[in-house]
Formats: C-alpha cells, sequence, structure tokens
C-alpha cells in the first residue's frame, strides 16, 4: 500500500512510502483483537476492592436474642449480615485480573488492528518533526492542519520527543505512542493514526523480529 508523505501543515510532499502488507493488509482477525484488548483493559485493572464480611466487621458475638418463641427469624450476633451495619456476603476480595496471551496472537491483533485503520484510509504518514520549544498552540495548528481538531487521534512517533510529548499532552483527543509502544487498544480507539515517517522502519523491525 503506498501513501503519501504529508508536511505538518497539511501540505502534501513529492515522496511516497510503501507500507508493509504483511502488517498493514492483513486479513484481520476479530477474536484476536477483542482478546488483546480484554487483556489490555483486564491488566490495567487494579483490584484492590474489598468489603468486610461477617467474620471481619467490628462488634459484639453476643445472641442478640433468643432462638425461639419471639415470632421472627432467629438471629445470631449483631455482625449478621442481614442487618444494618453487619458484613457484607460474598462481598468482593482483592483478587488479580491479569491473563496472559500468546505472542503470536498478540501479533496477529495488532496487525488486525493497524490493517482495519489502513483499509478504511484513517493512516496519515507525516515526515519528521520537532518543535523548537514544548508550546500546546504548535501542536493544535497541526491539528487544523490536518482538519483533525476534536478528533481522537494517535500520534505514532520513533522515540520521545520531549518538544513534541509536552506540547501534544495538553490536547485532550490526542494520544502520543513511542512506535515500538504500539498496541491494539489504542489503535481500535483512534479514529485517526498520524504516523511519523521514521518510525515505520521501528513498527516494520518490530513485527519481523
Amino acid at each position: 500500500m503506498e501513501l503519501t508523505v504529508y508536511k505538518i501543515n497539511g501540505e502534501k510532499t513529492d515522496r511516497t512510502v510503501n507500507l508493509d502488507e504483511s502488517i498493514f493488509g492483513v486479513s484481520p482477525n476479530d477474536h484476536a483483537i477483542y482478546l488483546d484488548v480484554k487483556q489490555i483493559l483486564a491488566n490495567k485493572r487494579q483490584g484492590t476492592h474489598k468489603a468486610k464480611e461477617r467474620g471481619e466487621v467490628a462488634g459484639s458475638t453476643r445472641k442478640i436474642k433468643r432462638q425461639k418463641g419471639t415470632g421472627t427469624a432467629r438471629a445470631g450476633d449483631i455482625k449478621n449480615p442481614i442487618f444494618r451495619g453487619g458484613g457484607r456476603t460474598f462481598g468482593p476480595r482483592p483478587r488479580d485480573y491479569s491473563f496472559k496471551l500468546n505472542k503470536k496472537l498478540k501479533r496477529l491483533a495488532r496487525k488486525s488492528a493497524l490493517s482495519y485503520k489502513a483499509a478504511e484510509n484513517k493512516i496519515t504518514v507525516i515526515e519528521d518533526f520537532t518543535f523548537e520549544t514544548p508550546k500546546t498552540k504548535n501542536f493544535v495548528e497541526v491539528m487544523k492542519s490536518f482538519e483533525l481538531t476534536g478528533t481522537k487521534t494517535l500520534l505514532v512517533m520513533r522515540g520521545t520527543d520531549q518538544n513534541v510529548y509536552l506540547s501534544a499532552r495538553n490536547v485532550e483527543e490526542v494520544l502520543y505512542l513511542n512506535s515500538k509502544s504500539i498496541n491494539t487498544y489504542d489503535v481500535m480507539k483512534a479514529k485517526q493514526i498520524l504516523i511519523v515517517e521514521s518510525s515505520l522502519e521501528d513498527i516494520n523491525d518490530m513485527f519481523r523480529n
């Protein structure tokens, strides 16, 4: 797949790049995408939720009324779950939600996500750029040049350019991502992907190894 390389002001250059068909042109596997996104979201969960159960609530263990003859249901101590202030029945406990996936499946998921975006013409390749100083206004101008204001955009760059990163981080709809950290969730979530030309080399190397 051949794409034109753009300047950061939105103008076309006289250069083109070829996207590797083995990465950007595969037949997408929806189930692989589902599993990878599920794992990414699961691994982000803290799992620190906790509610006190009957044995953990502070209170007397004295039997509050006799077993029979009261005309009401039998009850033990005040920590009974049916009483206000009692313990919770089968409450949440701390747990680890993370799980593992096969490396080949995760690689297929990322290729599938990139192929979806390429097929939808949602990938734009721009020439390498930087800013002299970190300034949000500079990056807002870039977004305006590509008519992406208010659009969920993924910016993929080679390494971390501090000036560009600091300029882009305050733009709510933009996510700055190192080319070596590209993942299925962020690709699928984005409405448009801006890939800096030099980062394509990293992406190709990542999937070839």
